[in-house]
């Protein structure tokens, strides 16, 4: 997308004076507030209509800013070298003299970092003299926004500022990993699992559903269009919208599709879209095929399984 430096300076202006704006990341839309500002941060939660005991996502553009606040490893430095910028965040101890506001945190002693890919939105972190805290721009349990119409669909006019990137490319959020202690992933995303075991050799335990919510995106209902959603479905109810991955020979107008070549990354990128379009043309409720549980197949059943709790 063109980038056009006026809409940096605007979403600076508005930042700075504590107040929310929505920003473009190659995963999904979020919802952006000074990181260092209790009053932003709350902002944040109230929009999201978010319990305050799950904590946010704080975004950097550097090395040497993230130094200040967080405890390094090895290990993040092995999957930072490798994959940032990116869709993978990383839960990190947080350093005493911190200046993250508690409230991001919930008063506890680690905190999820990232640094995203994505050219607009690096070009406003670079601007800021701090990192923003930004969870995905949506209500609480709702569909993630992958564009500038979602999140106006989300919001209305309660969020001071979008800050326009274009759609998303990776289209579900990133993969969460916990270096506290021994490697584990806290949440499925847009880097499959076995490329981090790759880099680190060795195995990662998976908890992404624990009793207690340590990481954002382990709700058991998220994701929701606000429709009741029916899994691994093989033939669809009258009237209902059926979500496949790859096109079929069909005449039925209930028929969505998620991929034209029949790709799991390109399903992953349509997947809050395809849900969204379907609530929005009125739908009582949606009945998806069974999808492939390999690579980014089984984030995408992730996401899929938790909006069927709704």
């Amino acid at each position: 997308m063109k980038f056009n430096q006026s809409n940096i300076k605007k979403a600076k202006k508005y930042l700075d004076k504590n107040m929310c704006v929505a920003i473009p990341t190659e995963t999904v839309y979020g919802l952006a507030g000074n990181a260092r500002s209790s009053t932003a941060v709350k902002k944040i939660f109230h929009l999201k209509k978010r319990p305050k005991t799950n904590p946010l996502i704080v975004h950097y553009s550097s090395l040497l800013k993230l130094k200040k606040d967080c405890v390094l490893n090895d290990n993040f430095f092995k999957l930072y070298k490798k994959f940032c910028p990116g869709p993978i965040t990383f839960i990190l101890k947080l350093k005493k003299n911190s200046k993250i506001s508690k409230n991001v945190t919930n008063h506890g002693k680690t905190l999820a970092i990232r640094f995203p890919k994505h050219r607009v939105l690096n070009k406003l972190l670079n601007t800021l003299d701090y990192p923003l805290a930004a969870p995905s721009a949506n209500i609480s349990t709702k569909l993630s926004s992958v564009n500038k119409t979602d999140v106006k669909e989300e919001f209305g006019n309660k969020v001071s500022y979008i800050l326009d990137g274009g759609k998303s490319t990776i289209g579900i959020e990133s993969t969460i990993i916990s270096l506290v202690n021994i490697p584990k992933i806290l949440r499925l995303g847009g880097l499959e699992i076995n490329k981090i075991e790759k880099t680190l050799k060795q195995k990662i335990k998976i908890d992404i559903n624990p009793h207690k919510n340590i990481a954002p995106g382990q709700s058991k209902i998220h994701y929701s269009p606000g429709i009741p959603l029916r899994i691994n479905v093989i033939k669809p109810k009258k009237n209902e919208a059926f979500v496949l991955v790859r096109k079929r020979k069909t005449t039925s107008k209930h028929y969505y599709y998620l991929s034209k070549k029949n790709k799991l990354n390109e399903a992953a990128k349509n997947l809050y879209s395809c849900l969204r379009k379907i609530k929005n043309k009125g739908y009582k409720s949606i009945a998806v095929e069974k999808i492939s549980n390999s690579g980014i197949g089984k984030s995408i059943n992730d996401r899929l399984k938790r909006a069927s709790k709704f």
